[in-house]
């Protein structure tokens, strides 16, 4: 997709609920970095003024293509109606590698301590994937990381 000032805007990070500003910055950042376009889903745990959002993100944070929503269902009514959506959790067997990365989608993310809400696991089940871990301790890997794992594998598959 091409936004109003030209620029090829390949991916969209949706944050459902997050509740750290330092990852929601970090990933602001990396959305200016990448013409990624980023998508909040309240209640947030923070403020959008917060010190700690503003310092992760750093002087980006001017430049996002920022989009806030009040829930899921203000979401899908503020976006297309077929809308590509991929889920990002550690409840599926699904590697993030099988993920379809088609242009304009719409890679979610759930909060920092509950992930998604049981709604969004039954009704989207089929369109969930995971970063696999291997290691001692792998219960989770930090949002904003996570979030640039995913990011960079659908960019990648599209570099030329």
């Amino acid at each position: 997709m091409i936004d109003q000032n030209g620029v090829r805007k390949l991916f969209n990070i949706v944050l459902f609920e997050p509740e750290i500003p330092q990852n929601t910055g970090s990933i602001g950042r990396m959305c200016v970095s990448t013409d990624t376009r980023l998508h909040l889903i309240k209640p947030l745990g923070f403020e959008l003024t917060d010190k700690y959002l503003k310092r992760a993100g750093m002087d980006y944070w001017q430049y996002i293509d920022l989009h806030i929503y009040e829930n899921w269902e203000d979401f899908l009514a503020k976006n297309p109606q077929d809308i590509k959506l991929y889920f990002f959790t550690t409840k599926t067997e699904k590697s993030f590698w099988e993920c379809p990365y088609e242009e304009d989608a719409y890679l979610v993310f759930g909060s920092e301590s509950k992930g998604l809400n049981d709604y969004l696991y039954k009704k989207y089940q089929n369109n969930q994937y995971t970063i696999p871990m291997t290691g001692q301790f792998h219960r989770s890997l930090n949002l904003a990381c996570s979030a640039g794992i995913v990011l960079y594998e659908g960019l990648r598959r599209f570099a030329k």
